[in-house]
């Protein structure tokens, strides 16, 4: 079943890629209001992406009339890869451009969307926009790596199959790292050169800019210090705002200025970083709060008593400040060791730096949840680590269930060091 799903999906990705191509980018009155760097934003190689993917049918669907009861698919999906790469991640590099094209095109080319909207209305598109037809390749080729996934569980442990499956799950798995890559770079260095024109240091010089460098967390929080009149029986705070810029590897304190800037009165690299968490400690302080220390050595430079609007919020901040390695996120979830799990039933696309984009069945292992309705979890699939609304997701209460997850999530995740054993 696993086998045919693929095949079946690939058909019917390939008459979705051919509305595309074929009714959209084939429109001679939508070529014809669109220039030529306009086109190729919008529709980058989505020919190249078809024919490639007719190719993989065709031997996919050769294999399956050869014997319809025993045929194997993986070694066609591993022939396929370098084929994928070629036009699969220029593609979804371009994604950024495609969008902003898309958008601008919908604001100053005024026959676009009169064009745009006469043609989604064909029953072609089944109601469906060019959005929906521009964002398939970059879902198809995660969808693929899933299915190869599906197959590698349920391969004989120690056969050839299991080997070639192997194979190609990792060679998918690549192809997709590398997309991600792709798009995750290119988003952050604009988003750099974009916060570069609005943040402002005060007498220092600190190059924002930096190809290692991206952003981790940002917000405006509450800062409270104790106002000096108060009786010491009487402990009376002052609160002002202050905005928190967090890189990966350093943190920007400042205060909003005018036109949507910020001034930045004080920073500091991740590792001089160290977070308490004081809502339970501090009577008489109201809200979310905990305690911001900047280290100088062994002693604290600065310190802030901040305070966030909720506790989702607070937690995000403190879980962002002192992350978890990728080493520790993978060990937390180690074979045998029963942790709270959830599966996502519903998909969720990030709207934060900090959160996870989840496609159903994507299952989580949950470090921590909020009283307000969100966890922070860690993937089994790649230990991507992320925080998700508790809505998209169901808890897994079975414990046979859970422990399932866990072995099959082993035997995928240590497929690369079988590679090197020849097959039994």
């Amino acid at each position: 079943e696993a086998k045919f799903e693929l095949i079946t999906s690939e058909a019917s990705y390939i008459h979705s890629l051919s509305v595309a191509v074929g009714h959209f980018l084939g429109s001679a009155e939508l070529s014809e209001c669109l220039g030529v760097q306009d086109k190729q934003w919008l529709f980058s190689k989505l020919p190249e992406v078809k024919s490639t993917s007719e190719r993989f049918l065709q031997d996919l669907e050769q294999r399956l009339e050869a014997d319809v009861l025993r045929f194997s698919v993986c070694d066609i999906v591993l022939h396929h890869c370098p084929a994928f790469r070629r036009v699969y991640l220029p593609y979804v590099t371009n994604q950024a451009y495609q969008e902003r094209t898309y958008q601008r095109l919908l604001l100053e080319n005024p026959k676009f969307p009169g064009i745009l909207a006469r043609l989604e209305e064909s029953p072609v598109c089944q109601r469906l926009p060019l959005t929906s037809f521009l964002i398939l390749p970059f879902q198809r080729i995660t969808r693929l790596k899933m299915l190869v996934e599906n197959i590698l569980k349920r391969t004989a442990q120690g056969s050839e199959d299991e080997d070639m499956a192997t194979r190609a799950f990792n060679a998918l798995k690549e192809l997709v790292q590398a997309c991600n890559a792709s798009v995750q770079s290119m988003k952050r260095t604009e988003e750099l050169i974009h916060l570069s024109k609005k943040i402002h240091f005060e007498g220092k010089i600190f190059p924002l800019i930096s190809q290692a460098r991206w952003l981790v967390r940002h917000g405006e929080l509450v800062e409270l210090a104790p106002l000096p009149a108060a009786p010491p029986a009487k402990l009376k705070l002052s609160s002002k705002a202050v905005y928190l810029h967090l890189f990966n590897d350093c943190l920007l304190l400042s205060r909003r200025k005018e036109l949507g800037k910020f001034a930045v009165f004080v920073h500091a690299r991740m590792a001089e970083l160290q977070v308490k968490d004081l809502s339970l400690k501090l009577q008489g302080v109201p809200g979310h709060v905990f305690l911001l220390q900047l280290l100088h050595g062994p002693h604290a430079k600065h310190q802030f008593l901040l305070r966030a609007r909720t506790e989702s919020e607070k937690q995000r901040w403190i879980s962002a400040l002192c992350p978890s390695s990728s080493q520790e996120d993978k060990e937390f979830f180690s074979e045998g060791q029963d942790r709270p799990q959830v599966q996502c039933v519903r998909t969720y696309k990030a709207l934060q730096p900090d959160e996870l984009t989840l496609e159903k069945t994507d299952i989580l292992a949950v470090r921590t949840q909020t009283s307000d309705g969100w966890l922070e979890g860690v993937r089994l699939a790649d230990g991507e680590k992320g925080w998700v609304p508790q809505a998209y997701v169901e808890e897994i209460s079975s414990l046979s269930a859970r422990l399932r997850n866990l072995r099959e999530n082993k035997r995928i995740t240590s497929a690369p060091s079988k590679l090197g054993e020849p097959p039994a």
